[in-house]
């Protein structure tokens, strides 16, 4: 078995940049095991040695080097990280200084510039998509369904929810979800209310045993919950979806960035924000 390590993603910001990044690295190397740990807002000399500190403890209890992959504008903070016991990736200085040396000026210097609200509209698309999807989960509201940028169909607990939010707030889409039933199973064709929007439908499926793990989490002991149950209306909604020529990808083994960006590419949609 190979031994546990630990990737720490450490940002003078929010951290989400580079923990993309740093998930896009690890994800292609699935046999290794490695802990993921994100410290956000490390901005003072003072939280850069707890942070060196925090990765010395972790090197030491695993016995093995850990990860560190660092998104810090500080050239200060960046030297304090850089005498902890891990391999350090440092983003910025893998691509500033290129960048400044192509444009032949510094860089800013300024932190936190990829995350913040200085783009006043980019930022309300964010929120109003996000309500959207909040206000649209479930087929609530499918008299909305017309404003979609998508519409996510499956089995309950197949993934929906978390995918249009993470739509919603990384890219601004208007995404909405419909949950196939065991009432629209009935009917050999999609349902009613989903046929005038064919064009905006996308399909998630999941494989019946971690379907029904997730159910029993919800519901223990359940029919809802039954391996038979998961089995029928997996299979059901895929045979529906195969006969609707409705595109669907399979969500067991996707992260949420990965479901998102492979339906984003097949159904042929962009972000509306950056």
């Amino acid at each position: 078995m190979t031994a546990k390590r630990t990737a720490f993603f450490i940002s003078d910001g929010t951290g989400l940049t580079v923990e993309a990044i740093g998930h896009s690295l690890l994800a292609q190397f699935r046999d290794q095991h490695v802990e993921q740990v994100t410290l956000p807002y490390i901005n003072t000399r003072e939280k850069a040695d707890l942070a060196v500190e925090r990765i010395s403890n972790a090197a030491r209890d695993s016995g093995t080097r850990p990860i560190l992959i660092s998104s810090i504008v500080d050239p200060e903070i960046r030297a304090a990280l850089r005498v902890s016991p891990a391999m350090m990736l440092d983003v910025f200085d893998s691509y500033l200084d290129p960048l400044a040396r192509e444009f032949g000026s510094g860089p800013s210097q300024v932190v936190g510039t990829s995350h913040g609200i200085d783009f006043d509209a980019r930022y309300n698309d964010r929120i109003d998509a996000v309500h959207f999807a909040m206000d649209n989960d479930d087929g609530r509201r499918t008299r909305e369904f017309d404003q979609a940028d998508i519409i996510l169909l499956g089995v309950s607990r197949s993934g929906k929810t978390p995918t249009c939010l993470y739509l919603a707030l990384q890219f601004g889409l208007r995404a909405a979800n419909y949950p196939i039933t065991e009432e629209d199973l009935d009917q050999i064709s999609l349902p009613k209310i989903l046929r005038p929007y064919r064009h905006k439908l996308f399909g998630l499926t999941i494989e019946p045993h971690r379907l029904m793990a997730i159910r029993q989490q919800r519901r223990a002991n359940s029919r809802y919950a039954s391996i038979d149950q998961c089995e029928f209306e997996v299979r059901q909604v895929e045979a529906m979806m195969r006969r609707a020529s409705i595109p669907f990808l399979n969500a067991t083994h996707l992260s949420i960035e990965e479901l998102a960006t492979q339906l984003m590419s097949q159904a042929g949609i962009e972000r509306r924000v950056g």
